[in-house]
């Protein structure tokens, strides 16, 4: 963890540093084991949390003997105090979770397709499902920090704008973050839904060493996110981890790119429908339809491939291991030990492909000799994306960042 300094001026650091030593401290933590973990002096610590317990974010819990000397008081984050908003939006459906300071789903919400073929729509549908979601909640709307909003790739970070996402073509540059914040009256974070989930990923870790993994997300497109050293990697532009058009080694439908080898289209959900109907898993009449449809169709191709069918099965089989292919190219630049898979389609493949992809990435895996490197399904569901929204506010506002640590921030 990090650690604070003893200048003055720099109370808002301390702070940061502070409270996520205490929210790591699952069991609780005295002000003399603070001021061992950040190298803060026991003044500035006692000036800190008396701040804090005043605000209510830390309260005093119980006290503890521990050797000879005063009974130490145990201090314990009030994971109630405060709470964010998390959103994915997906072309298909909109989920939302509410998180306390723990990182805990304290309330939820799913709707299918609000508007999406309308940026207006889409933004009314989420400022009103943020209003159904405290109301329901029972929360009072100033614990709420703030919104985070997990968005398809690519993304104008600067602006809080999405452009061309994949099924949304008829987004261009189409600002989200402004116009979500002015019709909800609150603070709102965007970033890339592939980064967001890499966010809950390490917020949900319970791990000491410092993390490095790779997010692979499954759902309308094809995208990872990046943690090394503990640290979440965003990229010049916040859009990382866009490796659908990675090549790999066997001709697929062409590309909006001009190419026949782009990994992403050997999960395209057209690729797979068509694959299903020429295999006979689909009737040869069948329709993919609108968004919606196609998505069910997929979800569907999935199941009869994990009962069972062998035309389906074959189907999913070949392109997860393309896609572990293109994971283990990702693996050997960034030389991770872990690799998580997740999102919405994940869930329907997971049982089939992981197997595979497990296999196809640590064959390739150069460094092998030296290290494995864990395959594994996200914890979080279909929700992570939306976690990781709100894990995006939860992160603002507990964690120490070294833009704190100059003068005039």
């Amino acid at each position: 963890m990090q650690r604070g300094t003893n200048l003055g001026r720099l109370g808002g650091y301390n702070q940061a540093v502070i409270l996520d030593a205490i929210r790591r401290a699952h069991e609780g933590i005295a002000r003399v084991e603070l001021v061992e973990r950040t190298g803060l002096s026991p003044q500035t610590i006692s000036n800190v949390v008396r701040r804090l317990v005043g605000e209510g974010l830390v309260r005093e819990d119980r006290k503890t003997v521990s050797g000879p000397g005063k009974p130490r008081t145990v201090l314990q984050l009030e994971v109630s105090s405060r709470l964010a908003i998390g959103i994915h939006l997906d072309p298909v459906v909109m989920t939302l979770v509410m998180l306390n300071l723990d990182g805990e789903v304290v309330a939820r919400a799913r709707y299918d397709n609000p508007g999406a073929g309308q940026p207006d729509g889409m933004t009314a549908a989420m400022a009103a499902a943020v209003e159904e979601l405290i109301a329901a909640s029972g929360i009072e709307r100033h614990r709420i920090l703030g919104i985070g909003l997990a968005a398809p790739g690519p993304i104008d970070a600067a602006e809080g704008a999405v452009v061309d996402p994949p099924m949304m073509r008829e987004w261009t540059s189409v600002p989200l973050r402004e116009p979500l914040s002015r019709r909800t009256g609150l603070p709102v974070l965007m970033d890339k839904d592939t980064t967001a989930a890499a966010v809950a990923e390490l917020w949900a870790s319970g791990r000491q060493e410092p993390e490095n993994f790779v997010f692979v997300y499954l759902g309308t497109g094809l995208g990872a996110g990046v943690v090394l050293d503990g640290g979440v990697l965003r990229g010049a532009s916040s859009n990382i981890g866009e490796i659908g058009h990675f090549p790999v080694d066997a001709e697929v439908p062409l590309c909006e790119c001009g190419k026949r080898s782009c990994v992403g289209m050997a999960l395209n959900f057209g690729t797979l429908f068509q694959q299903a109907v020429d295999s006979g898993v689909f009737p040869p009449d069948a329709q993919m339809g609108d968004r919606h449809q196609a998505t069910e169709s997929i979800i569907t191709l999935c199941r009869v491939a994990v009962e069972g069918d062998a035309a389906a099965a074959a189907i999913i089989s070949r392109a997860a291991r393309l896609v572990g292919g293109t994971v283990a190219q990702v693996v050997n630049i960034l030389d991770v030990d872990r690799v998580i898979f997740g999102g919405p389609l994940w869930i329907g493949l997971e049982d089939l492909a992981l197997p595979i992809l497990r296999e196809e990435i640590n064959t390739r895996f150069v460094s092998r000799s030296i290290h494995g490197v864990e395959v594994v399904s996200s914890s979080l569901g279909f929700e992570v994306g939306a976690i990781g929204a709100a894990c995006l506010v939860l992160d603002d506002a507990l964690s120490p960042k070294a833009s704190g640590l100059l003068l005039g921030s």
